[in-house]
């Protein structure tokens, strides 16, 4: 099969809307008229409580990881690409497929989770450390938001570091890869980073929404 269509293949999965999914079969009807509007698992957490939530996490966590799984596991010798770089674009493809989904008309979520699953498939430990940095920053100051930029940020940070301070053996398009991926996290939250500077920025429940 070719390389490009296993990343069409990639793009197409991370554009599952899992949020809008089980948004309807929580009894929540069209998320995107509700709450933040946003098809995502916070917005599903607000709407329809935590457990609906955990569905959305583990499917958009999970397509990213499945993209860049699939393309590693099928990999040919005569792509034009090597093995590792293979799998870091059907990354990117999912994050994109999740941001602008074809299943809705070309909008979507902001990409955190999708992103997770693919790094956390290529490089586990950093981005473990990064998603508990991440958890803090939710925990101490209440805002996904902030958490989710500051988690996309810190695993650029941690990959930089290790490739050009200690010098570990991390192939360049991963710098650059991780450094777009935080520029682009912190983009699709560009509403959220205004209502953080004047106070609007809605502070994380852990009960879902009064209805």
């Amino acid at each position: 099969m070719s390389f490009y269509l296993y990343l069409f293949i990639a793009y197409l999965m991370g554009g599952v809307p899992f949020a809008l999914i089980v948004g309807y079969l929580a009894g929540q009807g069209d998320i995107r008229r509700k709450g933040s509007g946003n098809v995502g698992a916070t917005n599903v957490w607000r709407l329809a409580g935590p457990i609906p939530a955990m569905f959305v996490f583990v499917g958009d966590i999970g397509k990213g990881a499945a993209a860049v799984l699939i393309t590693s596991s099928f990999y040919q010798a005569g792509w034009p690409v090597s093995l590792s770089n293979a799998a870091l674009i059907a990354g990117i493809l999912a994050v994109l497929g999740h941001t602008y989904s074809p299943y809705l008309g070309f909008r979507g979520g902001k990409g955190v989770n999708t992103a997770v699953g693919v790094f956390i498939s290529l490089m586990p430990i950093e981005t473990l450390i990064a998603v508990g940095v991440s958890m803090i920053v939710v925990f101490a100051f209440r805002y996904i938001s902030l958490g989710s930029m500051v988690g996309a940020v810190t695993l650029a940070v941690i990959i930089w570091v290790e490739k050009l301070v200690l010098g570990w053996p991390i192939e360049s398009s991963f710098l650059v890869v991780s450094a777009i991926i935080a520029a682009f996290i912190l983009y699709t939250h560009r509403q959220n980073i205004k209502r953080l500077a004047s106070g609007t920025e809605n502070r994380f429940q852990l009960r879902k929404a009064s209805q």
